[in-house]
């Protein structure tokens, strides 16, 4: 059998990651590089020079010309944050480098971290992955589907009406090989055309070729001015459909990820995150090696989510 090459990706050895990351002095070089890619500039007047002060935990600029001074994590994800940069550049690569997700639970033991800290963390980071492919849409051939995730209560209504189900479409775009490219996921307030429609604008690119199977709510991609295809699945199993041959292969991978990784997790009101994050791994399958400064990357850029925001941003939609 021959070697599957994402498999078989070399990726980031501990060994190597510790020794371009083991030291709070490499991990500050680092967010100070991807910040300012071309040397410092003041916030407020662009200045590009600054005193650098050591006033706390982590470097302080000082603009030489209109001495206002900015912390190295301002404005990145770890703002005002007391753990150091070595902790959360670990974190960033154990959470990048695990295939199947991790739960905060593992994360707080290989971190040496308390649970609230490790939750925070994990949060924050999958906030970072969700926000970085919210921007990309699929397109070309697509396959979508829809799923619930969660199972029936207890005397609850069995089926689709379960009140403990959460609705949502999973979509993967196709090489003119037939070979899957990027996925998108995404939670939906139910199966209906105008959601379908609203999601299909938010995800999809305009000219797309959607197959799908024959739920009626589908048709909404062509409110988005996306071509729609039916192939009506009735009693046949998913082997012999091969048409959905991908998009049932990444939900059966989504389901082994959750059942693996988390097995207590509110999925109902952090769906978002969830999906998000299982999408960036595997939009980012081929760079296992890179995927680290990848989420770095994106951890420097997308600005502060403190831990209330995270509890209330998905209470919020």
């Amino acid at each position: 059998m021959p070697m599957n090459r994402i498999q078989f990706q070399p990726g980031l050895s501990l060994p190597r990651f510790t020794a371009q990351f083991g030291t709070e002095a490499l991990c500050e070089a680092e967010l100070e590089r991807l910040r300012w890619p071309e040397g410092f500039r003041c916030p407020k007047c662009d200045h590009p020079q600054a005193y650098i002060l050591h006033v706390g935990a982590h470097k302080t600029f000082q603009c030489q010309a209109c001495r206002t001074q900015t912390s190295l994590i301002a404005g990145t994800l770890f703002q005002s944050t007391h753990l150091a940069l070595t902790i959360w550049f670990l974190a960033i690569y154990l959470v990048s480098q695990a295939k199947t997700g991790l739960s905060a639970l593992a994360l707080k033991r290989l971190l040496g971290v308390s649970y609230p800290t490790a939750w925070l963390i994990q949060h924050k980071l999958m906030q970072a992955m969700t926000e970085r492919d919210s921007a990309y849409t699929l397109c070309g051939d697509v396959q979508v589907d829809d799923v619930y995730l969660g199972g029936e209560l207890a005397g609850g209504k069995p089926g689709r009406g379960s009140e403990n189900k959460v609705p949502f479409v999973a979509a993967v775009s196709l090489s003119p090989e037939g070979h899957p490219l990027y996925t998108k996921m995404a939670a939906v307030p139910g199966f209906t055309r105008k959601a379908i429609a609203a999601w299909a604008r938010r995800d999809l690119a305009p000219g797309c070729e959607v197959t799908s199977d024959g739920l009626a709510c589908f048709a909404g991609v062509t409110d988005a001015e996306c071509t729609h295809h039916v192939i009506v699945v009735g009693t046949r199993k998913p082997k012999d459909l091969p048409a959905f041959s991908w998009v049932n292969t990444l939900l059966g991978n989504l389901k082994s990820s959750f059942g693996g990784a988390y097995h207590s997790f509110d999925f109902e009101k952090y769906r978002a995150r969830y999906l998000g994050t299982f999408a960036y791994r595997f939009n980012r399958r081929f760079h296992l090696e890179t995927i680290h400064s990848r989420l770095l990357l994106a951890a420097t850029t997308t600005g502060p989510r403190p831990a209330r925001w995270l509890r209330l941003a998905e209470e919020a939609c």
